[in-house]
């Protein structure tokens, strides 16, 4: 799986139960788990290993070191440890069952276990019919596995369960189009405006359309959208002027929401890879600088990587080497990052 739908695989991990091992006799856990929020997995691995010696929750132990070493790309070890946490339970199925099983799964899906990460899913669901995550993601590994029919089935199911669920209904489309069945995902694009209920407001509207290639008619719902949707909302319209081909537009767009609305991470990336269009790498590194310095920063590792791009174009590789020495340490599952690299110690 590319990188945008294990990412969305790993968020959806743990969304049953929100364990960090805080609370009394945890305290050694919890320290390992705000070390992986900090994406320092070797850190976390030793706080486990000292919470063992503390005689701390045996599970949460093997949970935290299953997304440690997820993080460490060592896929191996993490499915180890988490049927280690799984192996642990009392016999009653608990929330952290669950849990543990979407963990799982995503472990098996990043190892190329399609067929194992499908059975997770489906001990999931066996058991929980409502999880609506489980069956979007069972329709990820289906395509995978080239079981068409039966992820058209999850996702419509999916759907049929959020139908106002527009975010899902792209990730759905995202999916299909990346595995060549981007006409068949569009339908679902198609439907959602057909619906037009309630919730679909115009940046809904404007969103559809443009994932659709429709981009005149994106950025005529986007811009009536702009200032109810947010930074969304600029993040789309801008999108939309480019595609069409005019960067200059667009990135007026993405200047307009900063000096209307302050500082904004994602509208400072989009800002970036726009002015690169233009070629103009110095004010794509300010951007994409600013952004990185931004607290709560979801799109970081974007950030990280284009900036490192950035210093490429402008021929400072040296720069750009020690940067993306500490990127692959931090985002060690970037094949991309790896083949730069390659690159960058030739120059």
């Amino acid at each position: 799986m590319k990188y945008g739908r294990i990412k969305l695989i790993l968020a959806a991990c743990g969304t049953i139960l929100c364990l960090t091992g805080c609370g009394d006799g945890k305290a050694k856990i919890s320290e390992g788990m705000a070390a992986i929020t900090a994406l320092d997995y070797e850190g976390a691995l030793l706080l486990f290993e000292e919470a063992q010696a503390l005689s701390e929750d045996e599970r949460l132990i093997a949970r935290g070191k299953g997304i440690a070493y997820m993080g460490l790309t060592d896929y191996e070890q993490a499915i180890a440890c988490f049927n280690e946490s799984l192996s642990g339970s009392n016999g009653l199925i608990s929330d952290m069952d669950f849990d543990l099983n979407f963990y799982l799964a995503a472990a098996y899906s990043k190892n190329g276990q399609y067929a194992e990460a499908l059975s997770c899913y489906n001990a999931i669901l066996a058991l929980r019919p409502e999880e609506k995550d489980a069956y979007f993601l069972r329709g990820n590994v289906r395509m995978e596995l080239m079981d068409y029919s039966g992820a058209k089935e999850d996702f419509d199911k999916t759907i049929s369960m959020e139908p106002a669920n527009y975010d899902r209904i792209i990730e759905i489309y995202e999916c299909m189009e990346h595995f060549g069945m981007g006409d068949d995902g569009k339908k679902y694009l198609q439907q959602a405006l057909e619906r037009k209920d309630k919730h679909m407001t115009a940046y809904n509207v404007g969103r559809m359309y443009y994932y659709l290639g429709e981009y005149q008619q994106a950025y005529l719902a986007l811009e009536e959208a702009k200032d109810k949707g947010g930074a969304e909302s600029y993040l789309y319209l801008g999108k939309a002027y480019e595609a069409t081909g005019d960067y200059n537009y667009a990135a007026s767009v993405y200047n307009g929401y900063l000096n209307k609305y302050g500082e904004n991470a994602s509208v400072y990336n989009q800002l970036g890879l726009c002015e690169m269009k233009k070629k103009d790498y110095a004010k794509a590194l300010e951007a994409f600088q600013k952004g990185k310095l931004l607290t709560d920063n979801e799109v970081l590792q974007s950030l990280s990587f284009n900036e490192i791009v950035a210093y490429e174009y402008l021929s400072e590789y040296k720069e750009a080497l020690r940067l993306l020495e500490q990127y692959i340490k931090n985002y060690p599952d970037d094949e991309t990052a790896k083949r730069e690299r390659q690159f960058l110690s030739t120059r």
